[in-house]
């Protein structure tokens, strides 16, 4: 053979090997997408096919090669693993690491946290600005009876199930997954010590969780749960009605009155705890984890009274006889009248 043509053989053999190397270090080693902005979130829904993750792709990234791109995603099968959720990128990652993670479902979970809950809409509307699942869907599962009853829960109580906290959870999570989840993480946190100090009171989960509900609402001063959880339970023990003005403002839906008056305590309602003795339907929100270990490790003692005290500190003062009540709560309605507080 000739030499020029060996030559001829020699280089095209070496540029076959460099262009294969290139070829293998932008697909599987280079840096060959970059993030275009400071975020390297990326959400997939559920309705977005391979076309739309691709324009995506180069709407929040720079990619240097779309066909290379398109060629490492089919050649992945991509187009047939589409899976929604939060991914999170690297700032420079190579074609095969991108399509690999978005291939595989690693997403990202998210942290969500919910607190001062009253109903199943305000929660609702607090969850559906976080996962991908919107406020409708969330209220219109919870609002349903029937997706929860098998659960022992009730349209009243499954409140009761979302204790105000923060939760990872995948972005992605439906509206029956989001209720799972909180199931989940409901009947852990009420398994063990818990159960077993409720269980010795002679309460259900759901008349704790209804009593924290109203002290939460009741009380300013955390150090004063545990007391007023014991009043509450001297009541009930007496057959004495709670009359907690808490559960009037529910029974209205007007969170907004700062003073309970005669009027209001017509209202009709099973909620209506000046009418009604015992137990309300269900908690009047979402029971705090400090709500509910007060009335978990309620005081022993024998009051049955309690009123804010005149000086609005946020503390009350404890009663044992009517009488007593009697003087401190008209100390604090005349400290009302004063303030021109009549609402």
């Amino acid at each position: 053979m000739k030499r020029p043509v060996i030559r001829y053989i020699f280089l095209f053999a070496a540029l076959a090997i460099i262009a294969a190397a290139v070829f293998y270090y932008t697909i599987f080693i280079g840096k060959s997408v970059r993030v275009k902005s400071d975020s390297t979130t990326l959400f997939i829904n559920d309705e977005m096919s391979f076309e739309r993750v691709i324009d995506t792709l180069n709407q929040k990234f720079g990619i240097r090669n779309n066909k290379l791109l398109l060629w490492v995603a089919k050649n992945k099968n991509y187009p047939s693993h589409i899976r929604p959720g939060r991914y999170v990128f690297e700032n420079d990652m190579s074609y095969n690491r991108l399509i690999n993670l978005l291939r595989s479902g690693s997403q990202v979970p998210v942290n969500v946290t919910f607190n001062n809950i009253r109903t199943i809409y305000d929660l609702a509307g607090k969850i559906g600005g976080q996962i991908e699942a919107d406020s409708a869907g969330i209220a219109g599962f919870l609002s349903d009876p029937s997706n929860y009853e098998k659960d022992g829960f009730t349209r009243d109580n499954v409140i009761s199930v979302f204790i105000p906290n923060t939760y990872q959870l995948y972005w992605n999570t439906t509206p029956d997954a989001f209720y799972s989840r909180m199931v989940r993480e409901y009947n852990r946190f009420w398994e063990g010590a818990r159960q077993r100090m409720a269980d010795s009171m002679g309460l259900t989960r759901s008349e704790v969780s209804i009593l924290a509900s109203i002290i939460d609402d009741e009380v300013v001063r955390k150090e004063e749960k545990s007391r007023i959880a014991g009043v509450y339970l001297n009541r009930l023990e007496k057959g004495i009605p709670l009359q907690a003005c808490p559960t009037i403002k529910f029974a209205l839906n007007d969170f907004t009155i700062t003073r309970v008056l005669n009027k209001h305590l017509e209202v009709d309602s099973p909620y209506n705890t000046y009418k009604y003795r015992g137990f309300p339907p269900g908690p009047i929100g979402c029971p705090t984890i400090d709500g509910i270990d007060a009335v978990l490790h309620a005081e022993k003692h024998d009051y049955l009274y309690f009123a804010a005290k005149a000086d609005f500190s946020g503390y009350h003062n404890f009663s044992r006889t009517l009488a007593e009540h009697n003087r401190y709560a008209a100390e604090y309605q005349r400290e009302l009248d004063r303030r021109k507080i009549f609402r």
